[in-house]
């Protein structure tokens, strides 16, 4: 049955977003190449923009995706003599490409985990690696991606490009890496899973605060890399992490999709499952980065009531964390905890000597932070000029309209650390 241009062009990319990744994976099996692959995964997104309107959306719209780009892929294999032997080789197991049957909910395809893998090759930098997974696998734009870099967007533009490139050249094998070669790529490949799911759990730019999606695949590469690596206590530490963030995303937005910050939580609505799976992670997990931010995660999990926090507690992981990996960001973050702990005039002094960071420059939360520290401690008009500043930094609209929102009321009297200080 025949749709609407706009209802099938909805249809299309909001497929698209969620399967993309899954779609590049299978393709790139085919081509070994995850640039050819990505451009074929565009080529039969583009297909579905000109036939859904007039044929209507298949009821397997993902299935629908994937084949097209595997027959594309298939064509592309027989058309190039450059092709032929891999043709040779896998040609036989091509002649049908049926739809790929429908994954179980916590299932990750093997073929997602041979991409991020590729992607995190470490004839690749880091932030190589990082940039071209965050592209392929979490889906997120050139800016998206600048934005949780702290960096300009034609500077991403380019490592994508170079990385493909690379990857190509190389002739990376597109597969899961065992013993010292798994290891070698292990912690990019946790930054990465880290990245997809903070761009999810707050969105950098757009209408709403959350992209659940992201945060679903990140939950559960976090899982199969925790089956994968047993061993591994930072395995085990981004996997309690993510369990316990994604248990609040239920409660992190009113009816209407405004952001509801962390004091004002409807503490009952957090899933009790994620939390228990987030402790049982954090027992195997060890005493590094991600472990760290769980330990954190696992004080606000345990309080029944938002005054219960052991912000003494947070501030003293947050020094840890800050001794083992140097960061403006982990200083803000320890600096909010000091607040709750200390007071908001020793907070203050924390945040001014961040001011001038040049990764902070264009920060929102830095502005946003001070302005309630200000807010707390009186001193409300520069606290409002401070919140009409971070929201002019703030690309996300949510947090926009909620920065927006502090600085009408920076006036009226404020009750102490019941703000955004505290996060969301």
């Amino acid at each position: 049955m025949a749709v609407t241009e706009s209802s099938a062009t909805a249809a299309v990319e909001a497929v698209f977003r969620i399967e993309s990744a899954r779609i590049i994976a299978g393709v790139t099996r085919i081509v070994r190449d995850v640039g050819i692959a990505e451009e074929l995964a565009q080529d039969a997104l583009v297909a579905a923009l000109e036939q859904w309107p007039e044929q209507g959306v298949p009821d397997r719209p993902g299935a629908w995706l994937m084949t097209t780009a595997k027959h594309r892929a298939i064509d592309l294999v027989r058309r190039k003599k450059t092709y032929a032997r891999k043709l040779a080789e896998v040609g036989r197991t091509l002649e049908d490409v049926p739809p790929p049957e429908p994954a179980e909910p916590d299932d990750i395809d093997d073929d997602l985990l041979r991409l991020i893998f590729t992607a995190c090759h470490p004839v690749l930098s880091a932030q190589a690696r990082i940039a071209l997974t965050l592209r392929l696998l979490g889906g997120l734009s050139t800016q998206e991606i600048a934005r949780a870099f702290l960096t300009t967007e034609p500077v991403v533009a380019q490592r994508i490009v170079r990385a493909k490139r690379t990857l190509a050249t190389a002739r990376v094998p597109f597969e899961v890496p065992y013993g010292e070669d798994r290891s070698a790529r292990l912690s990019s490949v946790l930054e990465v899973v880290y990245l997809i799911f903070n761009e999810g759990y707050a969105a950098t730019a757009g209408d709403d605060l959350l992209r659940p999606a992201l945060c679903e695949d990140a939950l559960r590469l976090a899982r199969v890399l925790a089956g994968l690596a047993p061993r591994e206590p930072e395995v085990h530490g981004l996997a309690a992490l993510l369990e316990f963030q994604a248990s609040r995303t239920a409660a992190r937005t009113g009816p209407d999709g405004q952001p509801v910050l962390l004091a004002d939580q409807n503490r009952a609505r957090w899933d009790r499952l994620l939390i228990r799976r987030g402790f049982a992670a954090l027992r195997l997990a060890g005493t590094g980065p991600y472990s760290l931010q769980a330990a954190i995660a696992a004080c606000h999990a345990q309080a029944v009531r938002y005054q219960d926090t052991d912000w003494a507690m947070i501030a003293t992981l947050y020094g840890r964390l800050a001794a083992l990996t140097p960061s403006p960001v982990v200083e803000l973050n320890r600096a909010v905890a000091v607040s709750m702990a200390e007071g908001p005039a020793a907070a203050l002094e924390l945040v001014d000597t961040l001011a001038a960071e040049p990764a902070l420059r264009t920060y929102h939360l830095l502005p946003s932070v001070r302005g309630d520290l200000l807010a707390r401690l009186g001193r409300t008009a520069e606290a409002r000029t401070e919140f009409e500043r971070a929201a002019a930094l703030a690309r996300n609209a949510r947090e926009r309209e909620l920065l927006l929102e502090r600085a009408a009321a920076a006036g009226a009297p404020a009750t102490p650390g019941r703000r955004g200080a505290a996060g969301h």
